[in-house]
């Protein structure tokens, strides 16, 4: 059974690359989700809890990451679910990790600037379908109407453990 799941949450750590012993590149980093809810009888908004999240992720998506991420980014990410127990020197505990299909900034708390990557693959197919997803890229981009000598906004998000942005819920 596959289990996949979605989770909104800020990185916990700055992305790291490994090599799996096939040779696969690899991009791990954690997550925290914490529930915010509204207190109506308070007017306040209260934590209930975080949950941590081992984020894998592999080959072109790993690598991608690797250069988007930072801690504290607001992200969503999508993928398999893997519940596992460890040990280590006396000490046991559970790991929940995802295995990335999708990671993306969430554009709730701010903005990011999308650059497609040239794609490297084996098969003709695949690198056709990316020469075309890459080029509709470039013209939508180009379409984009903004005033003479004006460039899109890419200032960093400045983020802050301490002082998160406030999650609402919809309902």
């Amino acid at each position: 059974m596959i289990d996949t799941l979605t989770i909104v949450g800020r990185v916990a750590t700055d992305p790291t690359q490994a090599q799996t012993a096939g040779g696969v590149p690899v991009t791990n980093f954690r997550v925290a989700s914490t529930h915010r809810r509204f207190d109506a009888a308070t007017q306040e908004w209260s934590d209930s809890g975080t949950n941590w999240f081992s984020v894998a992720a592999f080959r072109q998506l790993g690598e991608n990451a690797k250069a988007s991420l930072r801690t504290g980014d607001s992200v969503i990410v999508t993928g398999r679910l893997k519940i596992r127990d460890w040990e280590s020197n006396g000490r046991h505990g559970t790991s929940v990790d995802i295995e990335a299909d999708a990671i993306g900034h969430d554009l709730r708390w701010g903005t990011t600037a999308y650059r497609p990557r040239p794609r490297s693959t084996n098969s003709e197919p695949d690198a056709a379908r990316s020469s075309a997803a890459t080029v509709a890229v470039q013209e939508t981009a180009d379409d984009t109407q903004r005033p003479e000598g004006e460039e899109p906004d890419t200032t960093p998000l400045a983020l802050s453990w301490e002082h998160p942005a406030p999650i609402t819920e919809s309902r």
